[in-house]
């Protein structure tokens, strides 16, 4: 069998994107997502063009209970997991603190600090005990700054990124990598879901320049994936050329 990759928010933007990556370079794909009709087009999606295996996983992963009870019940061949991808996650509306609304933050909470945990702790025993494996995080550039309406949703990408540093150390005895990529700008479904909905809000925020795409993400995904047994890349930050910090653009 292929090594296996399990991919969390696959149906979309960087997760799909990831999914196809790792498929091209012969990676057998246990996919997640919350939208059933999303990812099973994926899945057939890369059925049609690799030749790989893909098993599909509609889930929540701010559900606790259905993680442990879809990871535990995966068949045998299927929980030799070699690469984690924890890419779930949102950004949801842009108030400042003390206009906050409050589902919002729960939102972001659960799904980008608690939705990761609960997944890569039903995982990283899987790793252990076949003593490798490799757990690649999806921060952001929100992640090492802050700025103006992101309080909350910096504040869980922070934790992301403190969480892969305590990550690393914790899984150093058992021989698995613990990896961060922190994109800045990404033209996906991001903002569309920041603002609500509202379309016009959304590609304003892509107006006037290039953004990264969820290609370029893949493509640096397979880069820390691919690495010699010696090699970790412990954190990359990768951002469009013309973005120098989370609120510095150039747009022409």
């Amino acid at each position: 069998m292929n090594k296996i990759a399990l991919i969390t928010g696959a149906t979309a933007g960087i997760g799909e994107a990831c999914a196809k990556k790792l498929a091209q370079i012969g990676f057998d794909l246990i996919i997640l997502g919350r939208r059933k009709e999303k990812l099973e087009q994926v899945k057939e999606e890369i059925l049609g063009q690799y030749k790989v295996k893909v098993l599909s996983l509609e889930l929540d992963v701010r559900n606790q209970i259905d993680v442990d009870e879809k990871i535990n019940s995966l068949p045998k061949e299927w929980k030799k997991i070699d690469l984690l991808l924890n890419n779930a996650g949102l950004a949801v509306g842009v108030s400042p603190i003390q206009e906050g609304i409050i589902d919002d933050w729960e939102r972001m909470i659960d799904t980008n600090v608690k939705g990761l945990l609960y997944v890569t702790k039903a995982v990283s025993p899987l790793m252990i005990e076949q003593k490798a494996g490799h757990i690649i995080n999806i921060t952001s550039i929100a992640g090492k700054e802050v700025y103006p309406g992101g309080n909350v949703y910096c504040a869980t990408k922070h934790a992301v990124d403190a969480i892969t540093k305590g990550s690393r150390i914790d899984l150093l005895p058992h021989n698995i990598k613990v990896s961060s990529i922190a994109p800045g700008m990404v033209e996906t479904e991001f903002s569309l879901v920041r603002f609500k909905g509202d379309s016009g809000k959304a590609s304003q925020v892509y107006n006037g320049f290039t953004p990264l795409n969820a290609e370029d993400i893949a493509e640096t995904v397979e880069f820390i994936a691919t690495r010699p047994a010696h090699v970790n890349i412990n954190d990359i930050l990768i951002m469009p050329t013309n973005q120098a910090s989370s609120r510095d653009v150039n747009r022409n």
